[in-house]
């Protein structure tokens, strides 16, 4: 795919770290970015900032999700590019220290945010590009970059359910790939490692250096532009698909 102002996306989580940096990114190129997110004050902001529109979107209701897609395409057009990147990280352990099991509702709002949120804005999506005409003589109509992490496969204590939901999501690619073949969509997922985004921004320096010292190379967190250069390339690349892409600079996540 060739981006260009004739190219619109739809990017979740966008009003920061990740889906922002991928939308500047996008939005560089030309790209008309729709910013599917709860945040109100940062993702106005950031539309403004790139000529694009913001959508107050929860991405766990199908309602909420396909009002986002009729105020986006309304703007912009059908999009072309749909990228997931919202969700969230709790922390907590199968039983704790007093033998208390998991809170259920914790475990399964983790799974509707990560999981659900994105098979929801995925498959909505979809149904909206495959209707839509060709961009290429390949016969692509749409790519979706979806955002699992390195906790699907290194998952950490304390990491149950976030785990359970960037599994899902890597375990969701392939199968919605060759379902959509058909159509000349593709489905990639980015599984970053450690990202300097707001939750890490929010630790001491002492303790982002220290976790950036556990990367092998480069010795750091990564910037979220990165993450952006990745999407970006799944996008314009048309023979990337049904494939989920580590990136992480080598580091293998120890049990804590």
């Amino acid at each position: 795919m060739k981006l260009s102002s004739e190219i619109a996306a739809v990017i979740t989580g966008a009003a920061s770290g990740l889906g922002e940096a991928t939308a500047r990114r996008l939005a560089a190129e030309g790209v008309k970015v729709a910013i599917f997110d709860k945040n109100a004050e940062l993702g106005e902001a950031v539309a403004k900032e790139l000529g694009g529109v913001f959508c107050d979107v929860d991405v766990t209701d199908p309602a909420s999700v396909a009002a986002g897609f009729e105020k986006a395409r309304a703007a912009h057009g059908q999009e072309r590019i749909a990228i997931n990147c919202a969700g969230v990280g709790w922390a907590a352990k199968t039983i704790d220290r007093e033998g208390n099991p998991h809170n259920a509702d914790m475990f399964l709002t983790t799974l509707k945010i990560n999981l659900f949120g994105t098979f929801n804005v995925a498959s909505q999506a979809a149904a909206g590009m495959a209707t839509a005409e060709p961009l290429t003589q390949d016969g692509e109509r749409g790519a979706i970059v979806n955002t699992a992490s390195v906790a699907a496969f290194d998952g950490q204590i304390g990491q149950i359910a976030y785990s359970a939901s960037k599994g899902g999501v890597v375990g969701m690619t392939l199968p919605m790939a060759r379902d959509l073949s058909r159509t000349g969509v593709r489905v990639n997922t980015i599984a970053p490692g450690l990202f300097l985004t707001p939750m890490l921004k929010g630790l001491p320096q002492e303790a982002q250096d220290s976790l950036g010292a556990q990367v092998p190379f480069p010795a750091r967190l990564g910037d979220p532009s990165e993450y952006a250069d990745l999407a970006h390339f799944m996008v314009t690349n048309p023979m990337i698909n049904g494939e989920t892409v580590r990136l992480d600079g080598a580091i293998r996540m120890a049990p804590k």
